[in-house]
């Protein structure tokens, strides 16, 4: 029996699923799920990520990171924590780049925050030994500062689902229909949520998960100091948009017809998690991923790069373009830092 069959016959044994509780079960259902059995990551797989775009997205990142240690005061021991490390280009790319700073890495304790069997053992082949591995940031032992990575983590995050009707807003649930196929419906109990007001026909995306990754963050960055730097694809201010897709082989598909066999997302509601982060005391500051790159020195690493490899100078130019032009990854991904008071992070000296 698919995913797919089962969850029929689960809604209609006890009724449709919240779309957070059907994105929860398409990535991570531990026999079906795609995160837990099958992820494919780079152009031979289902989507690309940054890290797989170009090592210079990487090394910026380890460029970062070491500044803000440098900040910090350079304390002697710092918790550099990567969560949902995908297959391990990231944390390998950085820590690639940390070389140049060897007192950064002696003080670096490096944890990879993964729930994925596939996905470990990808990043045990990337990494090594250096690094330790938790199920939860929860896990990451406390009592030193952090400083936190992750990139396209919020977008795999569940998210509740709201259409504005003729005479309020309703739940947007995955039932059955007539053929037994899954299918979008509206719900007809009230929401009793307090929501926006909206025209009829707006959709509304809520995620739980996302505000309380928030929290936790600004809670923990509080307690022990440091900062988290989190990058995705999303809003900047709050808004409406059905954002749900799924990707298979690089093309969207129907997020209802594969489930388990497909990539699940919806956009980083910046908003939402910088408030939470906020609330916990913690401080925050957003940029578009393109001016991020662009203040840490990403058009200086692509020329340096040129000089070194002129034969590859045209593949250099795709791929930053690719990381920061308007068209592509530069504005629509957004670069969120809540770090703890008293210091701004590299970056984001202007953006606070």
């Amino acid at each position: 029996m698919s995913l797919r069959e089962r969850l029929a016959a689960q809604i209609a044994e006890t009724g449709p699923l919240t779309v957070a509780q059907f994105m929860t079960a398409a990535l991570h259902d531990p026999d079906y799920g795609y995160y837990a059995t099958r992820p494919a990551l780079g152009e031979d797989g289902d989507f690309v990520t940054a890290p797989l775009v170009s090592q210079m997205f990487g090394e910026l990142i380890g460029v970062w990171a070491f500044a803000a240690w440098t900040l910090l005061g350079e304390p002697p021991r710092v918790r550099l924590v990567e969560l949902g490390p995908g297959d391990g280009t990231l944390m390998s790319d950085i820590l690639r780049a940390a070389r140049a700073a060897p007192a950064f890495l002696d003080a670096a304790e490096v944890w990879l925050v993964e729930t994925s069997e596939p996905l470990r053992r990808q990043q045990q082949e990337r990494v090594g030994d250096r690094v330790r591995w938790a199920a939860a940031l929860a896990d990451v032992p406390q009592g030193a500062p952090l400083l936190v990575v992750a990139n396209e983590l919020m977008d795999c995050l569940p998210a509740r689902q709201f259409v504005r009707t003729a005479v309020g807003w309703a739940e947007q649930v995955v039932g059955v229909d007539a053929e037994g196929r899954l299918a979008f419906r509206l719900s007809a109990t009230p929401v009793a949520t307090l929501l926006p007001d909206a025209p009829e026909g707006a959709v509304y995306e809520q995620s739980a998960a996302q505000a309380a990754l928030g929290a936790e963050l600004g809670a923990r960055v509080l307690r022990d100091g440091g900062a988290a730097l989190l990058i995705d694809y999303g809003r900047a201010e709050p808004g409406f948009g059905d954002t749900l897709q799924a990707l298979r082989r690089h093309k969207k598909v129907d997020p209802l017809a594969c489930p388990g066999e497909a990539d699940l997302t919806v956009h980083a509601d910046f908003p939402a998690v910088l408030a939470a982060a906020e609330a916990q005391g913690a401080e925050t500051a957003l940029l578009h991923q393109a001016e991020f790159l662009a203040r840490l020195g990403i058009g200086e690493r692509a020329e340096a790069l040129v000089r070194s490899r002129p034969d590859k100078a045209p593949l250099i130019g795709r791929q930053l373009h690719r990381l920061v032009g308007a068209d592509q990854m530069g504005e629509l991904f957004k670069a969120a830092c809540i770090h703890s008071p008293g210091w701004i992070p590299p970056a984001f000296e202007e953006a606070e």
